[in-house]
């Protein structure tokens, strides 16, 4: 269960919003009286140092008033300018899960090989080698991770990964598939990374 905890002055705003999380299923709650998973702050940002004190790899979302300057994001910490366009956010809150994994998991082990998506880095158990990874490579492995043994569509992953970004193909997900592929599998000795199935894609863990 991921619990979203939404800051703001404006209650109508944080009660639609509220809703809105909550109608996303049963995987998300907004619930201010339990520790958080993702954090919204609505342009009032002065109790966002003294959280993340507690937890600071907690997926915290910024509201940006207007007039207010973009800042740059950082691992943990997205900046989005209002009015928000709510089915973007709303994916985007749902792509953060991908986040709450690489926090919390730290490194995760399969088939022969240690993901660390903090440092952005696959190591070959066997070789001791490391390969470093693209932001995007990274949120792709955690998302077929979290699907375990089920094969992921090209469309899952143009949702989850990409945000059903208009600009965005199946082609495109097949040729990072590939170019992570030729990164990581680069001969016979290493193991298999990703495995082809029913059109989609499957990380390897046996």
């Amino acid at each position: 269960m991921v619990n979203v905890v939404i800051y703001s002055k404006n209650n109508d705003f944080s009660t639609d919003l509220e809703a809105q999380i909550n109608s996303l299923g049963e995987k998300y709650t907004s619930d201010n009286n339990q520790p958080a998973d993702i954090m919204i702050f609505d342009e009032d940002t002065s109790l966002l140092d003294s959280l993340r004190q507690k937890n600071n790899r907690i997926a915290v979302f910024v509201l940006l008033g207007k007039g207010a300057k973009k800042q740059p994001d950082t691992p943990f910490i997205k900046y989005v300018m209002k009015p928000i366009v709510l089915s973007s956010f709303l994916d985007m809150l749902k792509s953060s899960l991908n986040m709450i994994l690489s926090s919390k998991a730290g490194i995760l082990t399969f088939n022969g090989y240690e993901l660390s998506p903090l440092e952005k880095e696959i190591k070959n158990l066997r070789t001791g080698k490391y390969v470093k990874l693209t932001e995007r490579e990274v949120q792709m492995l955690l998302y077929l991770y979290k699907a375990k043994d089920k094969s992921t569509t090209k469309s899952d992953l143009l949702k989850e990964v990409w945000g059903y970004s208009p600009d965005v193909s199946t082609h495109t997900v097949e040729t990072h598939i590939y170019r992570l592929r030729q990164k990581v599998e680069k001969d016979d000795t290493w193991p298999m990374l990703i495995s082809t199935e029913n059109g989609g894609y499957r990380l390897v863990c046996p």
